[in-house]
C-alpha cells in the first residue's frame, strides 16, 4: 500500500543522506502516517483513515464531516 495521506495527499519525498565525508546517497523522507478511526454521526458508523499529522489538524479545524465531503467530491473515498 502506498504511503499517502488520504486527507492532504502527502507522499514520501526524496533527498540525500550526507556523510561526514560529504558523500550523498539517495534516501526517502516518509510522512508521519497514522491509522485513525473517526465516528460519523450522520451515518452512525466508524470510518478508518490513514492520515498524517497535518491531516489530523485539518480534521480538527474543519470537522470530519466536511473533510469527508471533500474526499467524496474528489472521488478518493
Amino acid at each position: 500500500m502506498a504511503r499517502v495521506c488520504q486527507v492532504t495527499g502527502k507522499k514520501p519525498q526524496v533527498g540525500h543522506h550526507v556523510s561526514h565525508a560529504n558523500n550523498k546517497t539517495i534516501r526517502r523522507f516518509y510522512p508521519a502516517l497514522q491509522y485513525r478511526r473517526f465516528w460519523l454521526e450522520s451515518e452512525k458508523r466508524w470510518i478508518r483513515l490513514r492520515v498524517s499529522n497535518a491531516g489530523l489538524r485539518v480534521i480538527d479545524k474543519k470537522g470530519i464531516e466536511a473533510v469527508l465531503k471533500e474526499l467524496r467530491g474528489r472521488g478518493d473515498i
